[in-house]
């Protein structure tokens, strides 16, 4: 798996619960970060629309995932292939059908990652020090709700993607990313719910 796939699918699944992150001066910004929930465990489908340069028709996929923020995510794939990916602080898992799992990535073994899982990681427990100098924020809100127009200034989130574009309300409703490549990716998320609020057991195994 290439690096840049993985941070993308990273930040992609630790915004969902993201706080988000400014100077204290905009006021637009705090102002979203305290209507935002915050809750330990959230649950949710996920459809995702990738248009890669080059291509007339998009890829599309759909799913489910689980993220706890003191453990990490679970992204399950459904559509068209099932596939699954365990996201920690400490690596990236994926799993297959039958069962077979693979390493794709592993912080003790390459230190960049760690420092990658750390400011994403630092996303979803709303770390506004550790993030305040990654992203140039731009805020606006309506009626409806708020866009967030994210640049990373980190050179190392750069080279997954050039912008990030959110909107939502209480949560995170939909995702537009633009990578590095120009390849755009539309993620929409729905079905939320803070509800059971710890992890399943087999859930918690998952992310040991």
């Amino acid at each position: 798996m290439k690096l840049r796939h993985c941070l993308r699918l990273l930040a992609l699944s630790s915004l969902l619960v993201v706080s988000f992150v400014a100077g204290a001066a905009d006021d637009a910004v705090q102002a979203i970060a305290r209507d935002v929930a915050r809750p330990a465990v959230l649950r949710g489908e996920f459809s995702q629309e990738k248009q890669v340069a080059g291509f007339r028709n998009p890829l599309r996929s759909q799913g489910r995932f689980v993220v706890a923020r003191e453990r990490g995510v679970i992204w399950t794939t459904l559509k068209p292939f099932p596939s699954e990916m365990v996201i920690t602080a400490e690596r990236i898992l994926s799993r297959q059908p039958d069962g077979s799992t693979r390493v794709e990535l592993d912080a003790r073994e390459q230190p960049a990652m760690r420092s990658v899982n750390a400011i994403l990681f630092a996303l979803m427990s709303g770390d506004v020090q550790a993030l305040s100098s990654q992203f140039t924020v731009e805020a606006q809100r309506d009626a409806k709700g708020w866009t967030l127009s994210l640049t990373p200034k980190s050179p190392m989130l750069a080279k997954a993607f050039s912008s990030l574009q959110l909107r939502g309300d209480r949560y995170v409703r939909q995702v537009d990313i633009v990578e590095a490549s120009k390849d755009r990716t539309r993620l929409t998320f729905s079905a939320l719910t803070e509800a059971p609020a710890t992890l399943a057991a087999d859930e918690a195994a998952r992310l040991d």
